[in-house]
């Protein structure tokens, strides 16, 4: 498992865990970050990201992006 941040670009995962307090999962939740679904990196830049998540691209910072582990 690797941070979101650490994945390359045009790499496609499955989300295996989410960290943080509760309130940082349910935002990550209703944006469509669950364990088991599957991503697509499509840029970064300075360790934003920028994802593919069920047919929607969800920009994500640094700090966001490190919670999700693929």
């Amino acid at each position: 498992m690797l941070p979101l941040v650490l994945a390359n670009t045009g790499d496609e995962h499955i989300i295996k865990k989410i960290s943080g307090n509760d309130e940082v999962k349910k935002h990550l939740e209703n944006l469509g970050f669950t364990p088991g679904t599957s991503i697509k990196i499509i840029n970064t830049l300075c360790g934003n990201v920028i994802v593919k998540v069920k047919d929607s691209r969800v920009a994500l910072n640094e700090d966001m992006a490190r919670r999700i582990m693929v």
